[in-house]
């Protein structure tokens, strides 16, 4: 029942998109099925990361723009569902979500391009690939994660605020398994490390929240 009542508490929209991000599922599990089960367990396949890193596909083929825009939604959802619980002037609307949207798909679509730019413009490319490669394999193999933990903090009595905590978890894993699988790397160029930790992760995160508050 009280899933229910939090449907209809203008929140009919979200059912629509949690079914549009099955069907991307779907899609992939059609267009690549190992592939896509690679991504699902990314952090804990690391022989999986590296044949990704080997291979140079196209970040605009179908599979990988699918789980692209899978990996968007769920973070706006997510961001979304955070922001809208704890500021009352934040509108829990599907109109809402879709700027949240599309802020963070300009985030991350600049992102990327901007990362490989910089890798390519300073002939690092073949060196940090397998680290952007990672990044953003586990970015994706969580997003599968949080998915499911928005439909439980969603539709379930569960303290929404613990959603946050949650997701928290989630992402300082994501940053163990980034470290512990880079290590040579990282260490080897530690300054440069965290130079990129500041221009590339923490200004652009304080970045986007302004604009989404």
């Amino acid at each position: 029942m009280q899933a229910v009542e939090k449907i209809s508490e203008n929140t009919s929209w979200i059912p629509i998109v949690l079914v549009f991000l099955f069907s991307l599922i779907a899609a992939l599990k059609i267009i690549d099925s190992v592939k896509l089960r690679g991504y699902v367990f990314a952090m804990f396949n690391k022989g999986f990361v590296e044949d990704e890193a080997e291979e140079d596909t196209s970040i605009f083929s179908s599979f990988y723009s699918l789980i692209f825009l899978f990996f968007i939604t769920v973070l706006s959802l997510a961001l979304h569902f955070i922001v809208s619980k704890n500021h009352a002037t934040i509108a829990n609307n599907f109109g809402s979500f879709l700027k949240f949207f599309l802020i963070v798909l300009c985030y991350f679509s600049a992102k990327r391009v901007l990362e490989n730019a910089i890798a390519s413009l300073f002939l690092m490319k073949k060196h940090v690939r397998y680290y952007i490669v990672s990044k953003f394999s586990y970015q994706y193999s969580l997003s599968f994660i949080l998915l499911i933990g928005y439909i439980v903090f969603q539709f379930s009595p569960l303290n929404p605020t613990n959603f946050i905590y949650f997701s928290l978890i989630l992402y300082v894993f994501r940053f163990i398994f980034l470290v512990r699988n880079n290590k040579n790397l990282i260490f080897s160029e530690l300054f440069y490390f965290i130079l990129y930790i500041c221009a590339f992760e923490i200004a652009p995160l304080l970045t986007l929240f302004k604009l989404m508050l």
